[in-house]
């Protein structure tokens, strides 16, 4: 048993290639913590920190950098602005014809459009960044102390800078994890600003039980629902449906082929984490926008409608649900077509049974992909928003939402199967260096 384990280390070893990318990795998510840290000039920290503790919407933001609102740091804005722009060009490449061509110039067409999504991140970057530092330069923490030092020109530019550059930077980082690392790096980020505050949480979370301000069961019943609710992610992201393909009669030479029966695997979930992440950037931005507005102009309706947009309120649910529904569908038409796929089927002979090759096959693929899509929408709106009732029904001392449960599970599924992908491809590598060495 030993042998054998001391055999794979050995072998992980020799994986010169993968062992680097990891690395990269580890080196590019410590750059980001350490970022994390560096603060805008002329903030108050305590009192910045109090402003964010309790706000339901900008907890949620906090979250999602990874704690960088809190300190006020030059990544505080993470990478929100770019998924915005994303969502934006994405949308914009749908419908606009120039941007649609753009798309079907392969390799070229996508570097003009990740160039249109830089610049624009630039745009929303300097302009939440100026938003904020308008609006912090008003706020008062709760002990009476000025968030902002000396307000003024000099500490909005400051901001301004600073802000759009730590943007600039983690958007060039996860690109360059996406491409030198394994997995998406933009998503990485996101998930190392999730669990970078899941242990301070526990810990305090575990003090309150030993204190006796949370009873034990309570706290037996948020770690059954975390397992739950992470096995249940677990099993819906590798749930498939198969459709069932016949590969017609083939002879080629003095052999002859017989009919072979395949399937088309097809997920329930083909849009991944995409929609919650979506739908979080875009409520963020209204009702920060709310919030920037209601700051300097005082008024009722304004605070009923932010309050409205935090997370745990009806109309917040409402309309991530909607908002999450709609994604499903919309990223899902993106990334999967259903006329190209029975095009590929009819090229390589194969049938569904029962449908003709070509348009029927494309409109029962289409109607399946529906019908799997809106099961997939609906399970994500249960994972997110569930927990979230049962934390406000509970009155669980940390932000336990199913958006950063379903993207830290999805993305360590991603992480875990790329990782298997390398050591598969470098197993076929050896295998064929073996046979061109034999046969030599």
């Amino acid at each position: 048993m030993a042998a054998a384990k001391g055999n794979a280390i050995g072998k992980l070893g020799k994986l010169t290639e993968l062992r680097q990318r990891i690395f990269f990795v580890i080196g590019a998510l410590i750059v980001f913590r350490l970022g994390s840290f560096i603060p805008v000039p002329g903030v108050n920290p305590e009192a910045m920190s109090n402003l964010v503790n309790g706000n339901g919407l900008m907890d949620m933001f906090n979250m999602f950098s990874g704690g960088a609102l809190s300190r006020f740091s030059v990544f505080a804005l993470g990478v929100i602005p770019y998924i915005s722009a994303s969502i934006v060009f994405q949308m914009m490449g749908s419908v606009i014809p120039s941007l649609q061509g753009l798309r079907k110039e392969g390799e070229a067409g996508k570097r003009k459009m990740t160039t249109y999504t830089r610049f624009a991140t630039v745009g929303l970057a300097a302009f939440q960044s100026f938003g904020i530092a308008m609006a912090l330069q008003g706020q008062v923490a709760a002990g009476g102390a000025p968030v902002v030092y000396t307000p003024g020109f000099g500490f909005v530019m400051s901001s301004v800078v600073g802000l759009t550059a730590g943007t600039m930077f983690l958007m060039w980082l996860g690109e360059q994890m996406t491409e030198r690392g394994i997995g998406n790096g933009i998503s990485l980020l996101i998930f190392a600003g999730i669990v970078a505050g899941l242990p301070g949480a526990v810990v305090h979370t575990l003090g309150m039980a030993s204190n006796g301000e949370l009873s034990l069961i309570k706290l037996l019943m948020v770690a059954g629902l975390v397992l739950a609710v992470t096995a249940f992610v677990v099993f819906m992201e590798r749930a498939q449906r198969r459709i069932t393909v016949n590969y017609a009669r083939r002879s080629g030479g003095q052999r002859a082929y017989m009919n072979q029966t395949s399937h088309l695997p097809l997920k329930i979930n083909m849009a991944g984490v995409i929609p919650p992440i979506f739908a979080s950037s875009l409520l963020m931005f209204p009702a920060t926008a709310v919030t920037w507005f209601s700051a300097s102009h005082p008024s009722r309706w304004l605070q009923d409608l932010t309050q409205s947009l935090s997370p745990g309120n009806p109309l917040h649910d409402i309309v991530f649900s909607v908002l999450v529904i709609a994604f499903a569908f919309f990223y899902t038409a993106i990334v999967f077509n259903s006329e190209e796929t029975a095009d590929n089927l009819k090229r390589s002979g194969a049938l569904i049974p029962g449908i003709r090759p070509g348009k029927a096959t494309a409109n029962y693929v289409d109607s399946v992909m529906t019908r799997l899509t809106g099961v997939g929408a609906l399970y994500l709106v249960l994972v997110c928003l569930v927990p979230s009732f049962m934390q406000a029904a509970w009155h669980v001392p940390f932000y336990f939402g199913g958006t950063s449960l379903l993207i830290v599970v999805v993305v360590v599924m991603d992480f875990t199967a790329q990782v298997q992908a390398h050591l598969v491809s470098h197993q076929y590598e050896s295998l064929l260096k073996k046979s061109n060495l034999r046969r030599s």
